[in-house]
């Protein structure tokens, strides 16, 4: 097994070089503990910035509602995305993935979310990597990591973002357990790389799941978006693996790198 840094408590996972965790405290505690994080926010976040970075968008992301965002994103040369329901000619890009897919996109996105933007917000100043990983780009983020992982000592924490109860707690979502579990099954694929048993149970989900696509579209996230009129959106996030494009959040923003990534 892999001998990291001394275990200080049972559910950093340490002492095994892949993980699994939960929301923004499990990130936080992932990056101080020095593991490369993988984000994954199937439903929509994560999606829309391997979407953003396969159009050659780079994406800042920020939590909702952030009052900073417009004078950030004038600062910053970039426009912000709109709320679903918000878009208008003028700016039609959102947290939509499919408001990327077509037409022209800013080479710079300000993108709010509930979650995965939060997430990823809260750990950027600390500098630890971190990818975007969703069902699209799943094998190409797990052969970012393990190419990287073969180079040397250190581990990795697949973050399921998961959404949100009307109180604001953490909802474990199904998309963001598969989502974690294909990253986690491209990581571990063929090697001798150690999972924790957490881990090990989100990646028998992904691998067990007759039809991952169909569960992600039944799931109640899945079911709250087409309900809404998004069913766009669920059909371009189970879209596995149809992209190679890897999105590293770099000086705080999500840029494409179809390398290795490195620190």
């Amino acid at each position: 097994m892999w001998q990291g840094r001394p275990m200080a408590r049972p559910w950093d996972q340490d002492g095994y070089r892949i993980r699994f965790d939960w929301g923004l405290p499990a990130a936080t505690r992932q990056a101080v503990a020095g593991s490369i994080l993988v984000l994954v926010d199937v439903l929509s976040f994560t999606t829309t910035v391997t979407v953003a970075a396969e159009r050659g968008t780079t994406v800042y992301p920020l939590p909702w509602r952030d009052v900073r965002a417009e004078e950030f994103a004038e600062q910053h040369g970039a426009v912000v995305a709109m709320g679903r329901r918000d878009v208008t000619p003028a700016r039609p890009w959102s947290l939509s993935p499919a408001s990327l897919m077509t037409g022209p996109v800013p080479q710079r996105l300000v993108l709010p979310s509930p979650n995965g933007a939060a997430i990823a917000n809260a750990v950027a100043a600390g500098g630890t990597p971190l990818l975007a990983a969703s069902l699209r780009n799943a094998a190409a983020v797990g052969w970012s990591v393990r190419h990287h992982l073969h180079r040397g000592d250190g581990a990795v924490a697949v973050i399921a973002a998961g959404e949100q109860w009307p109180d604001g707690s953490l909802r474990p979502a199904l998309e963001d357990l598969l989502g974690a579990g294909a990253v986690i099954s491209s990581i571990a694929a063929g090697d001798e790389l150690t999972l924790s048993p957490e881990a090990a149970a989100a990646r028998a989900v992904f691998e067990g799941t007759a039809s991952v696509a169909k569960a992600v579209r039944e799931c109640a996230s899945g079911v709250e978006l087409v309900e809404r009129g998004f069913t766009e959106d669920v059909d371009i996030a189970v879209e596995q693996d149809a992209s190679d494009v890897v999105a590293v959040l770099t000086n705080g923003w999500f840029v494409r790198d179809v390398r290795p990534f490195h620190q």
